[in-house]
């Protein structure tokens, strides 16, 4: 049994990590400044409240805990909110990112799971997405994702840092058992928004819907949660036996547009769901859908439960049930 500490514990998907990490039997332990996170989704470990930024802090609780490495999630998640105040991403996320490689150096700590994204592909030149693929991002958002994981491979050499960096693409539904779930507010996901309309919110907005795409409307490759989760414990034991820094996609390998998944709401829910076209946002490209083919060889990993049907219904459970 060993500590593991997982920045942004106490957000989607790092609390779900959290689980899944001590499934494997080892203890979670969370660094999170709750900003965004919630203390109530902290159930496997104990909390360290803290923030990225702060060097000191976070070498404190790296001297206490000595886990044997790092599952990184902390960080500003939300494209439009990157494109409209960028400078507060890049001291977030780049910075951030730069002290916590800094703490663990100090720390003698070289081994890192890295919550990275498709993000850092831009709109691709090809669907679906390779690894190789150009990485052209065009959201803040993406790019400090990129510049994050173009750290690790300037610092690895002299530091010794072995470094995964997991490209997932959108992380969707909750925790089977109904013990977390999806709770961001404001809430910039579709899979939720929808289900909030199903569940008589308000009506749903739809960005757009003139991409050149099968409806129109912007297509997306769906991950379950618990699947992404499962993927950084097959990352983590693999830093036993690889050194450097390696990237790989996260992803099904089947896209669904807005309106599909509109549809597939419906299907699952049996409620009506209404909604208005808006504008499209910016730094939405058209079509992400992975080639996961690397992880499956890498990681020994496949989704299990990212069926898009799984997915709505796993996530309609917990916010009906909260």
């Amino acid at each position: 049994m060993a500590n593991v500490l997982v920045t942004g514990g106490a957000g989607y998907v790092g609390s779900h990590a959290c689980k899944a990490i001590a499934a494997a039997g080892h203890i979670p332990i969370t660094y999170d400044n709750l900003v965004n996170g919630h203390r109530t989704a902290v159930k496997w470990g104990p909390l360290e409240v803290g923030d990225i930024l702060d060097h000191a802090r976070l070498l404190s609780v790296l001297e206490s805990y000595k886990p044997v490495a790092v599952m990184h999630f902390a960080a500003l998640a939300m494209v439009s909110e990157s494109v409209s105040n960028p400078e507060l991403y890049y001291s977030n996320n780049v910075e951030g990112t730069s002290r916590l490689l800094s703490a663990m150096e100090s720390a003698d700590i070289h081994r890192l799971v890295f919550s990275s994204s498709c993000a850092v592909y831009g709109a691709p030149k090809t669907v679906p997405i390779q690894e190789t693929e150009d990485k052209n991002p065009i959201s803040p958002y993406g790019e400090t994702k990129l510049q994050a994981e173009r750290m690790f491979a300037a610092r690895a050499p002299e530091s010794g840092l072995s470094a995964i960096s997991l490209r997932y693409f959108n992380a969707a539904g909750a925790d089977p058992d109904g013990d977390i779930g999806e709770d961001h507010d404001p809430e910039p996901h579709l899979i939720p928004n929808v289900l909030a309309a199903a569940a008589g919110g308000s009506r749903l907005i739809v960005n757009g819907d003139n991409y050149p795409t099968i409806d129109g409307t912007c297509v997306r490759d769906y991950v379950h949660v618990s699947d992404i989760a499962a993927a950084h414990v097959a990352a983590l034991d693999l830093l036993d036996e690889i050194s450097g820094v390696r990237s790989v996609n996260l992803g099904t390998g089947t896209g669904y547009s807005i309106l599909q998944i509109i549809e597939a709401a419906k299907r699952v829910t049996g409620k009506p769901i209404s909604y208005d076209i808006g504008a499209a946002r910016p730094g939405d490209p058209p079509e992400l859908v992975a080639d996961a083919s690397h992880a499956t060889a890498m990681l020994n990993w496949k989704p299990v439960r990212s069926d898009i049907d799984s997915i709505v219904a796993d996530a309609w459970n917990w916010m009906t049930s909260k």
